[in-house]
């Protein structure tokens, strides 16, 4: 069911509705999408296995929990080889600030989605963990200014 080939009508309404409010009831969502209750579920059980659900989050705000600096981190790699990329992505895992790793087609080899309280932190970060990071060649900061559109933020 991984391909849109095999999602319906109905389908595509229920990923809709909870793409908008994942803490719908069963019955309000059912209700929406012009089902009774016991056929929606089953709709969206098939969905949470096929993996076209994976998963449900809260929406939070960085700023009320100290990480409303956010900054995306163009990286360059010295080494594009299997070991070296492994142990980077490693050592970048390990970052909490660090959200979100896009490992890229051409340059940049990544984006990092980094989200810090203020641009002091982010120095301090830049500093003594991002410019230690194996087998770095170069970073490039790039400050959000307004998300204009995108996802709600996840923060782990």
């Amino acid at each position: 069911m991984r391909n849109d080939h095999a999602l319906d009508s109905i389908d595509r309404a229920i990923i809709a509705e909870l793409s908008e409010d994942g803490r719908l009831s069963n019955t309000e969502l059912a209700r929406r999408v012009r089902l009774t209750p016991a056929p929606c579920l089953r709709r969206v059980q098939r969905l949470e296995r096929a993996g076209v659900i994976r998963g449900y989050h809260a929406a939070i705000d960085p700023k009320s929990t100290g990480r409303g600096f956010e900054v995306i981190v163009s990286v360059d790699i010295a080494v594009n080889d299997g070991p070296t990329i492994e142990d980077f992505e490693a050592a970048v895992a390990e970052l909490p600030e660090v959200v979100e790793v896009r490992r890229m087609f051409g340059q940049p080899d990544y984006f990092l989605r980094v989200l810090v309280a203020d641009h002091e932190e982010y120095e301090a970060l830049t500093l003594n963990k991002l410019t230690r990071l194996p087998a770095l060649s170069r970073v490039v900061s790039h400050q959000t200014m307004r998300l204009a559109k995108g996802w709600p933020t996840a923060i782990p």
